[in-house]
């Protein structure tokens, strides 16, 4: 396996490619932030970026993510225009090396967390998902009445416990951080854009999704597989519907259905241990094994996750999921495929703020000491691995 760093450009990341090439990754995984949902990457931009990688002692091989406009997902709009644009940045990116192009289908949002800075047990601070705080948004904050009917009631009185204890301060910093999770800068939203985005979604349950995300594979797929691109879904984040829209990367049958819909290799599924792993019902070794010859690319995160469907982000080697035993799933389908088939590229996921990352910017969830760490634990799981399939 391919150990990889997720780097969002000089423009926008505050860590730099010298300081990449430190932690022991051999890639970067990277994408063209700056260009908007749906235009063309031009090849200019994309050699650009590979070459300012390279000139570290890097490769870049990962694209994450090349955005799905937001009329293929609501299945409006100019969509054969969009499905063209896609399928031309896949053939510049494929030119560039490019073997795994990463996307998602999750509307208006790409990640959810109620808490973005929350306090843990060793004096860091990790991202955090609270159910009642996410349900006292939706009906407090949003006015979504709808969502008390959505929840047990037990979740709804600790939202509305929640909500009616907090401070002013603290009722902003959750709308802050649902925020963040919207595409692009969290600044540039507020709760008016997204009720017009939440809006654009009326009458569009999960079958309509998936029916969307059918046509958007038939679309591209055939493209992908000529040039040779996995083309990998990310899983939702979290796996559970929110704001009353639909989810339909969820789960093992989501998983399945999304991987049949269009049945190729070159349509190929994100491993996120973090947000499959957030879902009590999954197991992530299983769903490993189960998929194996589809993953081309792994998020590895732990996450601790509570009854009510709540969860924070843990230590890579703590929390509900066994990194362990998934890591071996993963080795097992490198070594069925041989040295001459696709290796498994992965990245530390995520990573708790550690040390002098308070004292520096950096991307939300995207620590320099907290993911270096993390990467170090799994270099070592693999290490440890690789040496027992090695005999």
């Amino acid at each position: 396996m391919i150990a990889n760093w997720r780097w969002y450009g000089a423009a926008l990341d505050a860590v730099t490619l010298p300081e990449v090439r430190q932690t022991g990754a051999r890639g970067v995984v990277t994408a063209l932030h700056e260009i908007p949902d749906g235009a063309v990457w031009p090849k200019e931009a994309i050699d650009a970026r590979r070459k300012e990688i390279e000139a570290h002692g890097l490769s870049w091989r990962v694209c994450e993510s090349l955005p799905v406009h937001d009329d293929i997902k609501r299945g409006s709009g100019a969509r054969t225009s969009w499905f063209e644009n896609y399928r031309q940045s896949l053939a510049h990116l494929a030119a560039a090396g490019i073997e795994v192009v990463a996307y998602n289908f999750m509307p208006v949002l790409d990640w959810t967390r109620t808490d973005l800075a929350h306090p843990t047990a060793t004096g860091g601070t990790c991202l955090r998902f609270s159910l009642p705080k996410m349900v006292a948004f939706e009906r407090y904050c949003l006015g979504r009445t709808a969502v008390e009917g959505e929840v047990a009631p037990a979740v709804f009185r600790a939202a509305s416990a929640w909500y009616h204890a907090a401070t002013e301060a603290q009722r902003d910093d959750l709308v802050r951080s649902v925020l963040a999770g919207m595409p692009g800068a969290a600044d540039r939203y507020d709760l008016s854009e997204l009720r017009a985005a939440l809006h654009r979604y009326d009458g569009i349950g999960a079958a309509d999704l998936r029916a969307h995300h059918q046509a958007f594979l038939e679309a591209v797929i055939p493209t992908a597989a000529e040039l040779g691109i996995s083309l990998s879904v990310h899983p939702d984040d979290p796996p559970r519907s929110l704001l009353g829209l639909p989810r339909i990367v969820s789960n093992a049958s989501d998983v399945e259905a999304v991987l049949r819909a269009v049945d190729h290799p070159a349509n190929g599924l994100v491993l996120c241990t973090g947000s499959l792993g957030a879902h009590l019902a999954n197991d992530l070794p299983d769903i490993a094994r189960r998929f194996a010859d589809r993953i081309r690319f792994a998020h590895l995160r732990n996450v601790s996750r509570a009854g009510d469907g709540s969860f924070e982000e843990a230590d890579h080697l703590d929390g509900d999921v066994d990194i362990v035993a998934v890591a071996e799933a993963l080795l097992a389908e490198e070594a069925r495929r041989g040295a001459s088939g696709p290796p498994i590229h992965f990245r530390p996921d995520h990573g708790h703020v550690l040390l002098s990352d308070f004292d520096r910017d950096f991307i939300t969830g995207y620590p320099l000491v907290g993911r270096l760490k993390g990467l170090a634990e799994l270099r070592g799981v693999l290490a440890t691995l690789n040496r027992q399939f090695a005999r």
